[in-house]
């Protein structure tokens, strides 16, 4: 018995397994438009989830807590989209192109819903005002003022009315 909201994993669809193929390359042969959807939904739902699970600890923010399981969120749905893109713009078709009409929109409102969620960035900004406290190599200071700065060119420091007009314009951006 699942719940009601989460999506019906579908086993043939080449997306919900490890790509047993030789360097991990997608297995173009088998992936299908129809594949593509469901697929979305559920690295949407995967990735609200883990989103969900930073922003609800109740532990204080870290760069482990906050930002390496933020940089690891989404794999299923950063998967998809990098076939989707390789997909569409090496070898689209008639069913690809309405279904990035379709989908487009719906990665625009995930990433708004992401970048601008106060209580993420929230999170995320302690720890870039604390980097001493996490004894940070080069490596993880460049992901951190990467993730800070995404953040703050996506709109995390506006108000809330001019993100809202960010997300209007990013929905009619992406269609």
């Amino acid at each position: 018995s699942s719940c009601k909201n989460e999506p019906v994993v579908d086993k043939s669809n080449p997306f919900f397994s490890e790509f047993n193929t030789p360097f991990g390359v997608p297995p173009f042969d088998k992936i299908m438009a129809k594949h593509y959807l469901p697929a979305f939904e559920q690295g949407f739902a995967e990735g609200k989830k883990e989103i969900e699970a930073i922003i609800s600890s109740k532990k204080k923010p870290t760069f482990n807590n906050t930002i390496v399981a933020l940089d690891k969120s989404g794999s299923l749905l950063t998967k998809v989209r990098s076939v989707f893109n390789c997909q569409t713009s090496a070898n689209t078709s008639d069913s690809l192109q309405n279904l990035e009409m379709e989908i487009s929109p719906k990665i625009s409102a995930y990433e708004d819903e992401n970048r601008l969620n106060p209580e993420l960035f929230k999170s995320i900004k302690y720890v870039w005002d604390n980097p001493e406290s996490y004894k940070l190599n080069s490596e993880q200071k460049y992901t951190l003022d990467n993730i800070y700065k995404e953040f703050v060119r996506n709109g995390a420091n506006l108000n809330s009315d001019d993100q809202e007009k960010l997300k209007s314009i990013n929905q009619k951006l992406s269609v």
